[in-house]
């Protein structure tokens, strides 16, 4: 296994790392500046939480009509074009009096180019990176995504608190501007890793492709599902306690961030390969504890711990990998990231609806309850295909 020294040597590690953080911070920063600027205008949790992951949403359309292009577009410049749109989208937010539904307009056209994103962006990392490197490359990239969005987080808070969320939005702008001048600048030209035009047929093609593995199948349905139920669980973080949902948000960012060091270096391969299901067990099971309401405290380390199982999806990446042709790496981890968030999306507004019928924290306890029991089933149904999977990951 490389070590991290080796990682930051590599040419390209480096900017494409510091541009991925930089645009995390700034959606860390503009999603916490918009949810709470639309709980302050309409007391609504369903609302409040889709202005922070509503984006997510509309990956689904993303996943099915842009996602050849992951694979048949030079990275350099999707990337830096994509930063680009987020940077100009998001300050169009911070227009003073923009209407609800154009809000919504605008972070629904920002989920639609996300979709891309994931896929250039893992494909770039995993072409540049040894084959024994993605899930370090990956790990790193988790931990510092981890420790951003504490920065952010707490960051954003205090810019909303202090100042504005329209404030905290322009900010989040600048970042993206900034993440693009890092990519256009610090990245060397690649060609696509596929030929032909992408399209909305290719997209479908590749798409069926991948879905007809029953490996594959269960692989992603694990990574999307209870992964996004629990986020369904976080989006309710700023309803549930108003004055702390920074604190809560820091210390999920905080447990996820111990999660991937554990997972991605501390832990030997054979024992990590095991661990998938246990992790995810582990990422809803803290989340029942919220049908007590526990003070913001108490709900904090259960974030804290929860956010620990985050980890399973690196071993369930390193498995996707070992399972994908070389010149599908792109689309197939585009796929993964897209429908990941499409459930993040999904599972926001569920939660916001149950939160708006009954209470948040009641509404937490529900989708920690059904991403146990869809874990719970994934797990029993794919037990033999996980030692298959083990096996094949080592000798790779």
């Amino acid at each position: 296994m490389p070590s991290y020294q080796a990682l930051f040597r590599t040419r390209e590690f480096t900017p494409l790392f510091f541009s991925s953080s930089l645009q995390v911070a700034a959606s860390t920063i503009g999603g916490l500046a918009l949810a709470t600027s639309v709980y302050s205008a309409t007391g609504s949790p369903l609302l409040s939480a889709l202005s922070m992951f509503g984006p997510s949403l509309a990956q689904v359309v993303g996943a099915t009509t842009l996602l050849s292009a992951a694979d048949r577009l030079p990275p350099r410049a999707t990337m830096t074009g994509l930063a680009v749109v987020f940077a100009a989208s998001t300050a169009a937010l911070a227009l003073p009096g923009l209407p609800l539904w154009a809000v919504f307009a605008v972070i629904a056209a920002q989920g639609l180019v996300a979709s891309l994103g994931g896929g250039v962006r893992w494909g770039l990392l995993n072409e540049i990176l040894p084959k024994d490197g993605y899930l370090l490359g990956r790990s790193v990239f988790n931990m510092l995504h981890g420790v951003t969005q504490i920065a952010g987080y707490a960051t954003g808070g205090a810019l909303v608190a202090l100042l504005s969320p329209a404030v905290s939005l322009l900010v989040s702008a600048a970042l993206y501007a900034t993440a693009a001048l890092c990519t256009a600048l610090g990245l060397t030209y690649r060609a696509p890793r596929a030929t032909g035009r992408p399209s909305v047929a290719e997209t479908w093609r590749t798409n069926a492709r991948l879905w007809s593995s029953a490996p594959r199948r269960r692989l992603y349905l694990g990574l999307w599902i209870p992964n996004g139920l629990v986020v369904g669980c976080e989006s309710l973080f700023v309803a549930y306690a108003p004055d702390r949902a920074g604190l809560l948000f820091a210390c999920a960012a905080l447990g996820m961030l111990a999660g991937d060091v554990t997972v991605g270096r501390l832990l030997p391969p054979r024992t990590r390969d095991r661990l998938a299901g246990p992790l995810l067990l582990l990422l809803a099971a803290p989340y029942l504890l919220f049908a007590l309401h526990p003070p913001a405290p108490a709900a904090a380390a259960c974030a804290a711990l929860a956010s620990v199982g985050f980890g399973a999806s690196l071993i369930q990446q390193r498995h996707l990998l070992t399972l994908t042709p070389p010149d599908l790496t792109g689309h197939a981890l585009g796929l993964h990231s897209a429908g990941m968030l499409t459930m993040q999306g999904a599972s926001a507004a569920l939660a916001g609806a149950t939160a708006q019928l009954t209470s948040p924290g009641t509404a937490m306890t529900t989708m920690a309850a059904a991403s146990v029991a869809v874990t719970s089933a994934l797990w029993g149904v794919g037990r033999g295909e996980r030692t298959a999977l083990a096996a094949a990951a080592r000798r790779s």
